[in-house]
């Protein structure tokens, strides 16, 4: 660990690893029964739009942990399709999510307390990701946050259908 530094590219020690497992898999009694407070469905529609636009950065749109930053996190980002991950309880993914798991790079998100509903439609939508279909699936991808390019061809694009005097210019699409 001294000659590597604290750099997350190089492989952790065995007592880090067993740490991170330890701190990934804690789970109380009480959390592994948390309900929803509410019967009410889950908005999946709008768990899509929170997946997309604060999850899918880490744990990809499809759920598998395969994008760069889920990979470079140590430890990574679990695969929300797995398993492992689709024996936990509602109440244990509702947990991670609300409370975030230290020393893992998951952060807390969503309103204290365990009747958060945005959190509790994300549980949900994680319960479908070993299925998703195509319509999910591009709906979330729709909702992805754009990069500042992006950004500037939107509007570029909506400048000229408004009358303005140049066509968008996409580089990527006119060599």
């Amino acid at each position: 660990m001294v000659r590597s530094g604290l750099s997350t590219r190089s492989r952790p020690s065995a007592l880090e690893e067993a740490l991170a497992r330890t701190m990934r898999g804690l789970a109380s009694t009480r959390t592994r029964s948390l309900k929803p407070a509410s019967a009410a469905p889950p908005d999946l529609k709008a768990a899509r739009a929170h997946w997309a636009s604060h999850c899918a950065l880490c744990h990809g749109v499809g759920g598998a942990g395969d994008t760069d930053i889920g990979r470079n996190l140590y430890p990574p980002a679990p695969d929300m399709r797995a398993q492992t991950t689709q024996r936990q309880s509602d109440g244990e993914l509702y947990a991670a999510i609300n409370n975030g798991i230290r020393l893992t790079g998951m952060p807390a998100w969503g309103t204290p307390g365990d009747d958060d509903e945005e959190t509790w439609g994300l549980v949900a939508l994680i319960r479908t990701l070993p299925a998703l279909d195509e319509d999910a699936r591009a709906e979330i991808e729709q909702n992805l946050p754009k990069t500042p390019h992006q950004q500037a061809e939107d509007m570029e694009e909506d400048d000229f259908l408004r009358g303005g005097s140049q066509p968008p210019h996409h580089p990527e699409m006119h060599p």
